[in-house]
């Protein structure tokens, strides 16, 4: 029967470990301090919503567009595909609120700033991924041509 080692990492790690935990508590603490049952209700929602909604739909489409690559004859450069879209994707999630402008009031009076632009950001930042990714892709591709290219005598 094989035993369990516990592995402790140096004392920095198990430093930062214990700050991250109690910054995280804190956080949770002053969260939930003015409507606990809100806050619990939301993170339920966004539970089942990812796991009932999101997550298929993030898997068909990598799932396509592995498929669209493959047909191509180059499955591993889906890759280029998923990083600028899982990066946009996230930033959409994070910033939802402000970029379908649901908060824009609370937000201006909590930070007097203005919420507007959001969208904007958001797609130019969506563009410049998924451009710098391509552009990745064909430097690499005529990289590979020409380590390619026969000798000519």
């Amino acid at each position: 029967m094989k035993k369990l080692r516990l592995s402790v990492g140096s004392p920095l790690q198990l430093l930062l470990l214990a700050c991250s935990f109690a910054l995280a508590g804190y956080a949770g603490v002053r969260l939930l301090a003015d409507d606990w049952l809100q806050v619990a209700l939301w993170f339920v929602g966004a539970a089942v919503v990812h796991d009932l909604v999101l997550l298929p739909l993030y898997a068909a489409l990598d799932r396509a567009v592995v498929r669209a690559s493959g047909a191509i004859g180059h499955r591993e450069r889906a890759v280029y595909v998923r990083v600028p879209g899982a990066l946009s994707g996230l930033l959409l999630l994070v910033w939802f609120p402000l970029i379908s402008g649901r908060v824009a009031d609370r937000y201006e009076s909590a930070t007097g700033l203005s919420a507007s632009g959001f969208l904007t950001r958001w797609l130019l930042i969506t563009v410049l991924l998924f451009g710098a990714s391509a552009l990745l892709l064909v430097l690499r591709l005529r990289r590979a041509t020409k380590d390619r290219q026969p000798a000519v005598h």
